[in-house]
């Protein structure tokens, strides 16, 4: 058995690409259209999980053309990725309009939720970065 990928459905595939890819540095590995079904599925990567030419685990973003209200984003658990650096990578997403609803205070953990409300854990690979401000004493912003 292996792991193939995380299937999270998205309202707007433009706003969930610029999140996931734009913002957050997934890489598109393919997409399927179906015209009767009416929907699109676009698989993505963390370009660190690519490894020795094989498939990566994946998200899979389904876009219903049909428009359709999702709730409880939450309620889906979230998605982790290992970064590089917990706080450069906090800045460059604040930056770039993604609100940290709960900053990595710890030089650890952080969460992001993308346009669709799911929440993006982020972890600090290998072991925590010394607390620095302003993370250390930011508050949590809306839920995480």
């Amino acid at each position: 058995m292996r792991y193939l990928h995380t299937m999270v459905r998205v309202s707007d595939l433009d706003s969930a690409l610029d999140f996931y890819c734009a913002k957050l540095g997934l890489e598109e590995t393919h997409r399927t259209t179906s015209e009767k079904g009416r929907f699109t599925l676009v698989y993505l990567t963390a370009p660190g999980d690519r490894a020795n030419g094989e498939r990566a685990p994946m998200v899979e973003l389904t876009y219903n053309w049909d428009p359709e209200v999702y709730t409880g984003g939450r309620n889906f658990g979230h998605l982790a990725y290992a970064v590089e650096n917990i706080y450069a990578t906090c800045e460059r997403l604040m930056k770039a309009g993604v609100v940290v609803n709960r900053p990595p205070r710890d030089g650890r953990m952080a969460f992001v939720r993308s346009p669709d409300g799911i929440s993006i854990e982020l972890l600090q690979d290998g072991g925590s970065l010394p607390p620095q401000e302003p993370w250390s004493s930011m508050p949590n912003t809306g839920a995480w």
